[in-house]
Formats: C-alpha cells, sequence, structure tokens
C-alpha cells in the first residue's frame, strides 16, 4: 500500500455526529434577522403587532365617545364606548396572543441555551 492512501472514513473522530441543534460559537451572537429562531422571520408575530396597532383605533373611539359623553355632544357616545372597548381589548388579546406565538421559537432557544441576546 502506499503511504498517501485516503483516511479511514469509519473513524468517528473524522465524522462527529450532530445533534440537529443550533450551537454558536461561545461569544458570538447572532443577527437577529438571520436567525432561524428570529421572532421577525416569523409571520405570527408580524401580524400580531398589526393587529395591537389596530386595536388603539379601538381605544381611540373608546375616547372620543368618553369625551362626547362628558360634555354633552351626539347622542351615539355610548355606542363609540362599548364599540371602542370591545375593538380595543379584543385586537390587544388577539395580537399579544400571536405575538407569543411568533417569539415561540425563540422563547424555546433562550430555555435550551441560557443566551439573552
Amino acid at each position: 500500500m502506499s503511504a498517501h492512501s485516503p483516511a479511514n472514513i469509519q473513524d468517528p473522530q473524522d465524522f462527529p455526529a450532530y445533534d440537529g441543534r443550533l450551537n454558536y460559537i461561545d461569544g458570538y451572537t447572532p443577527v437577529s434577522l438571520g436567525a432561524p429562531h428570529s421572532s421577525l422571520e416569523r409571520s405570527a408575530t408580524w401580524i400580531g403587532m398589526g393587529i395591537v396597532l389596530v386595536s388603539l383605533a379601538g381605544f381611540g373611539a373608546l375616547i372620543y365617545g368618553a369625551a362626547t359623553h362628558l360634555w354633552g355632544g351626539d347622542d351615539h357616545s355610548m355606542g363609540f364606548m362599548i364599540g371602542g372597548a370591545i375593538a380595543g381589548v379584543v385586537g390587544m388579546v388577539i395580537g399579544f396572543v400571536l405575538i407569543n406565538i411568533g417569539r415561540r421559537s425563540y422563547k424555546k432557544y433562550v430555555k435550551e441555551t441560557g443566551r439573552l441576546h
């Protein structure tokens, strides 16, 4: 045999077993947008944030209804207050649930690795 033979492919040191989990080098902080565990990659996070912003319109209607009720404006102030409160609270609840769903993989990553970034 020649002294230049190929390496023994059965040697486990040459081919370490990978467990399929993310293992970053110590001291490396992954970029938020490019990391596979990033919440910014999930559509549920963005939809949830959009719904939270839309719920602010409901709270605006609640404030408008309260102001017209206090200062004797139009006759529909109670409808604005009830509708605005319902729209605001329901939007906030749905939005925060979707944001938590979108952040699920990041929370799992933090729990597994102990990293805070």
